[in-house]
């Protein structure tokens, strides 16, 4: 079966060759594999290899090149990228414990590769199979981006099921990652497989598939689509975490500006001119009152007389929990996403980037980041701000432009 992966290119953008790495064909009549030019081709397997080479594929690691132990079934997910004179590639596999591990290979051609080492190892520590690996250097740090299956909860950092981790370190003389720190790359409930680029001017820019396995399924029958894509996130390093932000590029999309400052609610309040489906929201929240903290700040998104989401941070706990409970979602699944995070001098930031069936949310600057799908109709526009205690607020929003 054909994997999903990256493909290597030449300076001029020229494919160099095709070097999908291809699991062994399991013994079966047939089986659907994707030909690399847009349509399924139905292969029986007997003659699958002669086709795959009639196609233009060839077999560039086989199971020779399997560190021992390893998997010649789980072994997929190429990230192939060019440094200096040499192609590399970061691949997933699984070793004899059941768990994943991080392959790296390099070749001078990307046709003949070389096994190097295992990067990291999982130990059935986060999850098990790890898929949809990314290696990139980062302002000093080198970062590993891998999405776990069958994650077992870890306080409020990682979720149950098919998850996210970001593993930040430095790679040794031998290309083993020595960890700094493992932290969830999105804290919501749709983000997967995340894969990077470096753009011209340096920016390394990630974008996540915005669905889980566990709810690929699950939108309403009309909508003519089946998942969606984060808007690219341009990331960075700050105090040893990994930072994300929407690309600079967005604010080209932009259009009225509405701001206000030092709002003092208690109770629930909306602003004239906050509402919408297509916007690019901040609020800025902080203490109304020096001698009492308040106990807990709402902010309600996509709402209607019967539909919301609302997002609530605490600040006794410091934590952000997200509700769409009541978003329109037609299946019972979980809706409910709960994550640490901390004030910056006495306030909270929150920027969300709302789209027709998406809210992605950033918090303060974007130390943490959280997708969720909502299948709320497009007619719920209200916001409206709730709060059990006296808090101020900075609120700018812009009107993102549709095409």
């Amino acid at each position: 079966m054909i994997q999903s992966g990256g493909v290597a290119v030449d300076q001029l953008g020229l494919r160099v060759d095709r070097p999908e790495v291809q699991r062994r064909l399991p013994h079966a009549e047939e089986q659907h594999l994707n030909g690399g030019i847009g349509h399924d081709l139905r292969m029986d397997m007997n003659g699958a290899q002669g086709r795959l080479a009639d196609l233009g594929f060839r077999r560039v690691i086989d199971a020779s090149q399997v560190p021992e132990g390893g998997s010649s079934e789980d072994f997929r997910d190429p990230k192939i990228w060019r440094e200096g004179d040499l192609y590399y590639a970061v691949i997933s596999n699984r070793c004899e414990d059941g768990s994943g591990v991080i392959l790296l290979y390099r070749s001078k051609d990307a046709v003949n590769w070389e096994y190097v080492n295992i990067i990291s190892a999982c130990h059935n520590q986060y999850g098990r199979m790890w898929e949809c690996p990314d290696l990139f250097r980062l302002d000093g740090k080198d970062v590993l981006l891998v999405s776990p299956q069958e994650m077992a909860a870890i306080g409020l950092e990682f979720h149950p099921g098919n998850a996210n981790v970001c593993l930040i370190g430095r790679l040794d003389g031998e290309y083993h990652l020595l960890r700094e720190n493992v932290q969830a790359i999105d804290y919501g409930m749709d983000f997967y497989a995340p894969q990077t680029l470096l753009t011209d001017d340096g920016r390394r820019v990630m974008i996540g598939w915005m669905q889980n396995w566990e709810t690929a399924s699950c939108k309403k029958q009309e909508l003519r689509f089946m998942g969606q894509m984060t808007i690219p996130r341009e990331l960075s390093i700050r105090d040893g975490r990994l930072y994300q932000n929407p690309v600079r590029e967005l604010e080209n999309y932009r259009g009225v500006k509405i701001d206000y400052h030092n709002v003092r609610i208690s109770g629930e309040t909306s602003l004239r001119g906050i509402n919408g489906r297509f916007m690019d929201l901040t609020v800025t929240v902080r203490p109304g009152n020096e001698n009492s903290m308040y106990k807990w700040f709402r902010l309600y998104l996509a709402r209607d007389g019967e539909h919301f989401t609302f997002i609530r941070f605490r600040p006794d706990t410091s934590t952000i929990k997200v509700d769409r409970t009541h978003s329109g979602f037609p299946h019972d699944i979980v809706n409910i996403r709960e994550f640490p995070v901390t004030m910056k001098n006495g306030a909270i930031k929150l920027r969300v980037i709302m789209d027709r069936y998406s809210m992605e949310l950033f918090v303060n600057d974007g130390e943490q980041a959280a997708s969720f799908v909502l299948y709320t109709p497009l007619e719920a526009g209200a916001v409206n701000f709730s709060s059990d205690g006296s808090v101020l607020l900075d609120v700018e929003k812009y009107e993102l432009e549709k095409d």
